[in-house]
């Protein structure tokens, strides 16, 4: 892979693109990777400009080192950085802007998770379309055990993957939630050992970089619709792109794969 320093302000957020999949590693292992207002900056302006790269396909989250994803927020910074209700607006609005490039980045985002993912780690695999982890993690948002406000939008996402009745369970009891547990109850994707997880998330990035873009690109952005609140959805915008697909010269490398019994050669347009 080659490190793109460029993509990133920040020694604490690194990013890897080679070919069609990126990388966006987060790299505070001290602190089992928990992110920093440094961090949540640096997140933004890495993931609006991967969006712009246009041969990208899939972009895979992970943490650094053996112990975590992402241990939340660093507690550590809170008396700096938190304290008055300017500096919360300030780390507020760092954080929306993460989250928020995020769940709408274009391609399909996976999170390769190991060891602790924890509240505002645990957002962030929220945020991202397919979730595989490996046995031994383990899942909290301890908020109510902080004292600290959790967002609606935050709630909302948890709510639309887990449901209503298993947010609240997740969200008043602040307790830990083991892998198996996560998997049944569809906060993760996929279980599977430690020594299988990169390689396991590998090859899935793989089979979905294959598959044609404009296709997941329209499917990505009618699920984000699903979602939304009443009144909010714009089908018009998913039919443009469901056309677009249609329009598409790999729309005519689909088909003619097929009935010549070979692998597709997408290009995306």
């Amino acid at each position: 892979m080659t490190l793109m320093n460029s993509l990133s302000s920040s020694p604490k957020i690194l990013v890897d693109l080679e070919d069609s999949l990126a990388w966006i590693t987060f790299n505070n292992p001290q602190r089992r990777n928990a992110m920093s207002l440094e961090m949540w900056r640096a997140l933004a302006a890495a993931l609006e400009e991967l969006a712009k790269h246009e041969n990208l396909r899939v972009l895979i989250l992970k943490g650094a080192g053996d112990k975590a994803f992402v241990a939340g927020a660093d507690i550590s910074e809170f008396e700096q950085q938190r304290n008055s209700q300017e500096q919360r607006d300030a780390y507020e609005q760092a954080f929306d802007r993460a989250m928020s490039s995020l769940a709408q980045f274009p391609r399909p985002v996976l999170a390769m998770i190991k060891g602790y993912c924890v509240g505002g780690g645990l957002a962030l695999a929220l945020n991202a379309d397919i979730r595989i982890a490996s046995q031994d993690s383990r899942f909290a948002i301890p908020a109510a055990k902080l004292g600290l406000g959790y967002g609606f939008e935050a709630i909302k996402t948890l709510s639309s993957v887990v449901g209503p009745a298993l947010a609240r369970d997740i969200l008043f009891s602040a307790r830990f939630i083991e892998g198996e547990e996560a998997l049944r109850i569809g906060l993760i994707n996929s279980l599977v050992p430690r020594q299988d997880l990169e390689s396991t998330v590998t090859d899935y990035a793989d089979r979905l970089a294959a598959n044609a873009p404009l296709t997941i690109r329209s499917i990505k952005a009618a699920v984000s619709e699903v979602v939304r609140d009443p009144g909010q959805t714009s089908p018009a915008h998913i039919e443009e792109l469901v056309n677009a697909c249609f329009l598409s010269e790999d729309y005519i490398e689909g088909r003619n794969a097929f009935l010549e019994k070979r692998p597709p050669r997408f290009k995306g347009s």
